[in-house]
């Protein structure tokens, strides 16, 4: 395995209520995605892939339990193996020792002196995208820098409204900073993807100053924020990337997943996708089945037509049942007669018999996690 001089800083702050009900039980980064993955498993595969095992992590108190149930004891990360070292901490309690007037950054930099690494890479949990970590760092070596930030280039869609945009040099050097809602033209813009390399020292002290001050809690804010102060050389991402925070672009990104160049760019480059293991049987399809341009998990059970979509494990499709264009989480029902399209089902759904369920391209209708759907539910 590869060795680093990084640790790491996973941050799990963004959560939208642009995605509800999607997120009502769970973290933003542990959406299914692509059928057998989580949306957390591409930071943490970029974060392992680059052999770091000291990682820090934040979240909101109130949607550990969806972190940790797919985290588990980190085996298939390589998180539970000697020498490895995992902090978890929740933004509530850096909020409430600000509150308090105490130092609340105190925690993390304990953790950053305790791994005596010299450098420190902080990284955000909504991009679905595969950074090679070590080419950053080798690229934040040679520029001779205090920060690295990673920039990709994008049209406005791609842009969450809280995001920022880094205005830079003919050099990549950053000279300014946007708020994505402020900005008016279509783009392309540069989105600051949340993922920066520093001199852990160097983000020591920021720490210490930001506290001492009372700053706001929000680091990755600040990192953009000194992004700029230090005129940094920024480097540029130009693989897959798709920025989840609305329920279109979590289905667009899903959708991304059945293009075979987007899948491979993303799924299937020289770094690998980590996920948790499920030991189950391969996905059973009846002779009778219409199955095409599907992403389909294991465990399933396919009887009916199943066309465009992506589908996650132990899903059923009743023979005269039809699902199109859409993304089906673990474990739902799809009876016989029904008719799905353009819509997103969270885990254990069940379509009774003949009930239609049915969105729009650009607007998928999202039925809820459990419901039992007995009646047609059609966006006019």
């Amino acid at each position: 395995m590869k060795t680093s001089k990084m640790c790491a800083i996973f941050s799990n702050q963004h959560e939208y209520s642009q995605l509800k009900p999607l997120t009502d039980e769970r973290a933003l980064s542990t959406l299914y995605f692509a059928g057998k993955y989580r949306l957390m498993d591409f930071a943490l595969s970029s974060i392992v892939n680059a052999g770091i095992n000291h990682i820090y992590t934040l979240i909101s108190q109130e949607k550990v339990r969806s972190y940790l149930d797919h985290l588990g004891g980190g085996k298939e990360w390589g998180l539970d193996t000697i020498g490895a070292y995992e902090y978890l901490d929740f933004y509530q309690n850096l909020m409430q020792r600000r509150a308090r007037g105490e130092e609340y950054f105190n925690d993390l930099i304990l953790f950053l002196k305790t791994c005596k690494m010299p450098y420190t890479v902080f990284i955000g949990n909504k991009m679905a995208a595969n950074f090679d970590l070590q080419a950053i760092l080798h690229f934040h070596q040679s520029n001779g820098g205090h920060i690295t930030p990673v920039f990709k280039r994008v049209e406005k869609g791609n842009l969450a409204p809280d995001d920022h945009a880094f205005i830079l040099s003919d050099g990549n050097v950053v000279v300014d900073q946007d708020e994505a809602i402020d900005l008016s033209e279509e783009g392309p813009y540069n989105l600051a993807t949340n993922v920066y390399v520093m001199d852990t020292d160097w983000l020591i002290h920021q720490l210490e100053k930001a506290q001492k001050s009372s700053l706001a809690y929000d680091v990755a804010e600040r990192l953009a924020y000194l992004s700029v102060k230090e005129k940094a050389s920024a480097y540029e991402y130009t693989g897959y990337l798709r920025n989840i925070h609305d329920v279109n672009s979590y289905y667009q990104a899903n959708m991304d997943m059945l293009d075979k160049d987007k899948r491979d760019s993303l799924l299937y480059g020289s770094q690998k996708i980590i996920t948790r293991i499920r030991n189950e049987v391969g996905t059973y399809y009846d002779k009778d089945s219409d199955v095409k341009s599907t992403l389909i998990a294991t465990g399933c059970k396919v009887k009916g037509e199943v066309k465009n979509c992506v589908v996650s494990r132990r899903v059923g499709f009743a023979k005269d049942s039809t699902t199109k264009n859409s993304v089906i989480m673990a474990n739902c029902r799809i009876k016989s007669g029904a008719d799905v399209e353009y819509a997103i089902l969270d885990k254990n759904v069940v379509v009774e018999k003949g009930v239609t369920v049915k969105g729009k391209p650009d607007t998928p209708v999202v039925i809820k996690k459990g419901t039992v759907v007995d009646k047609d539910f059609v966006l006019e």
